[in-house]
């Protein structure tokens, strides 16, 4: 079961790569916080049920219900709906993504140690990148802000393969978490505005 999580998390990231319309990024990011509090349901066994409570709640409450829920409050209040069109092609982004898997599965094996789970670690690594690289290929906030928010759940993801060892760790990356997710979707939702006034000039 653990496994069939971890393979569809990191289908999530290569779909979000040749995604195209944010409505369907919304909707991989809620599925990505369902998996990841499947995740941390079955990884966690050996924390106090107070922590493993907190952790279930801020993966599926958070993660899964409210992130996409402001997102797609973004995508109404912007109006945009789909990448812009100079981003870069889909097949490009397609090849960086599996560059990045192979990049992260050689870093993975490389620093390899009994305290960290080796496929944890992998796709952790893989969705930081993921993350880098909608950033970098993309033109709008929006797909920026997916972007960081696919990096905070790779971060997430690598507390997780830590939690057992280190349980505090798994509540300050929570804390940390909530913090900058609100912190990304506030200022990103405060500045972005439906251009509707340059539109209304040009058809002046």
């Amino acid at each position: 079961m653990m496994e069939f999580l971890i393979v569809a998390f990191a289908a999530t990231l290569i779909y979000l790569s040749a995604a195209h319309r944010f409505r369907v990024f919304a909707r991989f990011m809620g599925a990505q916080g369902v998996l990841i509090f499947g995740i941390a349901l079955l990884e966690l066994n050996e924390m106090a049920t107070a922590n493993l409570v907190l952790v279930v709640a801020e993966t599926l409450l958070f993660k899964g219900i409210i992130v996409p829920f402001m997102l797609f409050y973004i995508i109404r209040r912007t109006q945009v709906f789909k990448v812009h069109a100079q981003a870069t092609p889909s097949f490009y982004i397609l090849i960086l993504n599996a560059a990045a898997l192979i990049v992260s599965v050689v870093i993975a094996y490389t620093l390899q140690n009994p305290y960290i789970n080796t496929v944890f670690m992998t796709v952790a690594l893989y969705a930081l990148l993921s993350g880098l690289i909608i950033i970098v290929t993309h033109k709008l906030i929006i797909s920026h802000l997916i972007g960081f928010l696919i990096i905070e759940n790779a971060v997430f993801l690598f507390t997780i393969a830590l939690g057992n060892e280190m349980p505090a760790l798994i509540n300050i990356a929570m804390l940390l978490d909530i913090f900058v997710g609100v912190l990304i979707m506030g200022f990103f939702g405060m500045r972005l505005k439906p251009d509707t006034g340059d539109l209304t000039q040009l058809k002046d």
